[in-house]
């Protein structure tokens, strides 16, 4: 690929590190220094502020705001209203004065500066040596959390150590509700309480969406206090000495509470001291790290990455709201507006699906919830059924490109992919013939709405795939493919169901008699473009476009939407990420190893990667065809995506859906997995210079150890016996390790 890595954080396979400080690099510090527990997240800015470039982001899981939107050329099915996520307040707001000078570390004198995410236990780590010009040398130890235990509360601890003589410090720690919005450039917030507020408390309100947030400070801090507050500021000041010597030690926690539409706020958490919620985290986090690490031994690199993916994921969503999905960004920046995309069911849900079973269903149940907004916005568009949001967070489409918002599918395939899937594995009947059967069949009436009959077959027109670098194209691969599968499913689910579910059913949806026949008539001639080689064209046309090396393209003129003009990104066979690759990802065993070498040798080197998904694809499958340096490459592109600022925008924030990504290339790619009809198999392989690889799955319950060694491949299973194919040979594995040789046999 044309693009490089930029390292600049210290290498340790537990641990984020930076020594020294480059303001060059602090907005991307900042994304990778994030805490999040779902609820909550926060970017890794300074506590005190300062004058050094910024991006103080503070966000809640499930908060949004909505706006107006005019198109310039206003038409039926373009979006007038969207919503996006706001910067809530600033829980960490704080000042910090000793001998009359106050810390700024873009204008004081420092030295020793260490930054330290420990992914053990949760805890973001800032210290160094501050060279005061009155009093000397202070040490400066900041230390921050959010509680995965007690998702409203974030706690601080602040320490300080006078080294040259003994001096005095006036610190200031509150809520600061005044943050910008960066989009908009202005607050979103409302002080709803004011002056009658009492206590270190801030009540704000959002101007649109009625969602209210109440933040509670309890403060631990020596010396003399008084109350600070002014509008969307609440706090306290603290005067106290500093002996020589002597650590002087203030710690907070912030309650922060949300509740929406009406809904009545809770008392506020009593908070533990810091020490218990660090303890408590340590707790967490152990039992996570047992349950769900990737051990890869031999490779420093990717191991960092790959557990930085994990901690990052577990941070972003668990499943505790019913609101919540996975935006873009997390709850890491601005960019993407807090929306989630289709990259949640394609990407995000496997990690979950074989890690927290339940988490995964409350996603789907998200769908669920959002299925009304989804049948209204096919009517928007003069369809039929239920068309998915391309981004959202309440369900509604936010989308304001006409281009992304009516023309690509792939947000409503995807739900009905991630149904089958969660389906196949969990075995969930029930959920399948309620909820599953419902999104169905309104999923199957908007594509067979948005399709058409020609003497060629069934196909789609004026789409755009996942390719977004080609649109309003006719009969996209990937669009009809995944449409294919989803007609054809819901075809099945709708013919397995009889009696009580099926009449249920078809009260709730109207479901005619006749329509699965229709779905079902439809995949099955569906238009699907082949040449005599075997590769699939991406679109019609495709093969005529003129061709770009895209290796010749600069670094410097990454990414492209930012450094071309918008329309140039259209004119020729250059993908941003893979179509006709992407759908063999989803459905491996419908597509023969002669398929998917041809068609992984004509489409990757016309793939610039653009999309930070892109890697993934590339990596399964290429070692599906063996080609295994090259998957480790691109591997190694997606666990360091962030932490080496690949795509030069981490300073926007963390992509998600590619930590996600980089989980399912250990397990579907290097470890062979598959899940077919309810049958798991596994054929895992390791790379040349590794050592070791371990990861595990959790599978009805049972969770399955799995660890790859060049002696060979040990297998056990925690809990009820599973039986898996291994390598193509059927075994039942239990708790008592299960060793395979090296060959396999």
């Amino acid at each position: 690929m044309a693009k490089a890595a930029d390292r600049y954080f210290g290498l340790d396979t537990h641990r984020i590190i930076e020594k020294g400080f480059d303001p060059a690099h602090a907005l991307e510090s900042e994304s990778i220094f994030s805490l999040a527990n779902e609820h909550m997240g926060v970017r890794g800015y300074f506590d005190e502020g300062g004058s050094l470039p910024s991006l103080r982001g503070s966000y809640l899981g499930g908060v949004y705001e909505t706006q107006r939107h005019k198109p310039d050329s206003d038409y039926r099915g373009f979006v007038h209203s969207t919503h996006y996520m706001p910067t809530a307040a600033d829980p960490l707001y704080t000042r910090l004065t000793v001998g009359g000078e106050t810390l700024d570390l873009g204008v004081c004198a420092f030295a020793d500066f260490v930054r330290v995410l420990d992914m053990r236990t949760g805890l973001l780590t800032r210290s160094f040596v501050w060279q005061t010009k009155a009093t000397g040398a202070v040490e400066v130890r900041f230390e921050r959390l959010v509680s995965m235990r007690w998702p409203e509360v974030l706690a601080q601890r602040i320490t300080l150590c006078a080294l040259t003589q003994s001096t005095q410090a006036v610190l200031t720690l509150g809520v600061d509700g005044n943050m910008a919005h960066r989009t908009t450039g202005t607050c979103l917030w409302e002080d709803v309480a004011g002056a009658a507020q009492t206590g270190v408390q801030l009540t704000l309100a959002t101007a649109t969406t009625g969602i209210v947030a109440r933040y509670t400070q309890r403060a631990a801090c020596p010396g003399e206090r008084r109350a600070v507050r002014r509008n969307r500021v609440s706090g306290e000041t603290f005067t106290l000495p500093l002996p020589r010597g002597v650590e002087t030690v203030a710690e907070r926690a912030v309650c922060v509470q949300v509740a929406h539409g009406g809904e009545a706020l809770p008392a506020p958490v009593e908070t533990p001291a810091f020490n218990v919620l660090h303890s408590e985290n340590a707790a967490h986090w152990a039992a996570f790290w047992d349950a769900s690490d990737v051990e890869i031994g031999g490779d420093p690199e990717n191991q960092q990455g790959v557990r930085y993916c994990l901690f990052q994921m577990h941070a972003t969503y668990r499943g505790l709201s019913p609101r919540d999905n996975i935006g873009a960004k997390g709850l890491t920046g601005e960019a993407y507006n807090g929306h989630a995309f289709w990259d949640t069911e394609t990407y995000c849900l496997p990690f979950y699906l074989l890690g927290d079973t339940a988490a995964a269903k409350h996603l789907l149940l998200y769908r669920y919830r959002t299925l009304p907004q989804a049948m209204e916005r096919a009517r928007q568009l003069d369809l039929t059924g239920a068309c998915y949001p391309i981004a959202t967070m309440d369900g509604t489409e936010a989308c304001t490109l006409w281009q992304h918002s009516s023309l690509q599918m792939q947000p409503s395939t995807s739900v009905a992919y991630a149904i089958q899937t969660y389906a196949d594995m969990t075995g969930d009947a029930a959920f399948l013939h309620r909820e599953g059967a419902e999104m169905l069949v309104q999923i199957a009436r908007y594509i067979i709405s948005r399709g058409g009959w020609n003497e060629h077959g069934f196909g789609f027109y004026g789409v755009m795939g996942p390719d977004e670098f080609h649109m309003m194209v006719s009969n996209d691969f990937y669009t009809n493919y995944l449409g294919k599968k989803a007609l054809a499913y819901a075809s099945f689910v709708v013919s397995q169901m009889d009696g009580a579910a099926l009449a249920a059913l078809r009260e709730r949806t109207g479901l005619a008699h006749g329509e699965a026949e229709a779905w079902r008539a439809a995949a099955e001639h569906m238009i699907l473009l082949r040449r005599e080689d075997g590769v699939f064209e991406q679109h019609e046309g495709f093969f005529s476009l003129p061709h770009i090396d895209v290796q010749s393209i600069p670094p410097t003129e990454f990414p492209l939407y930012d450094h071309w003009s918008y329309d140039r990104i259209y004119r020729t066979d250059m993908l941003k990420q893979p179509d006709v690759l992407m759908a063999m990802l989803l459905y491996p065993d419908d597509f023969t190893s002669a398929q998917k070498e041809a068609n992984y040798a004509y489409y990757e080197p016309r793939c610039i990667h653009e999309s930070s998904l892109s890697p993934t694809v590339h990596a399964i499958i290429a070692s599906q065809l063996g080609r295994r340096a090259e998957a480790l490459s691109f591997f190694g592109f997606a666990t360091r995506l962030d932490l080496d600022n690949f795509n030069r925008n981490t300073c926007d924030g963390l992509h998600i859906a590619n930590m996600a990504a980089a989980w399912v290339t250990i397990v579907e790619g290097f470890g062979g997995v598959r899940f077919e009809n309810g049958a798991l198999s596994l054929a895992p392989w390791l790379p040349e210079h590794w050592t070791r690889l371990c990861f595990s799955l959790r599978v009805r319950g049972s969770l399955l150890r799995v660890t790859l060694a060049p002696e060979g491949l040990t297998l056990a299973c925690e809990g009820e016996p599973l039986t898996v194919q291994v390598y193509g040979h059927e075994t039942t594995v239990g708790q008592t390790p299960l060793v395979i040789g090296p060959t396999g046999t």
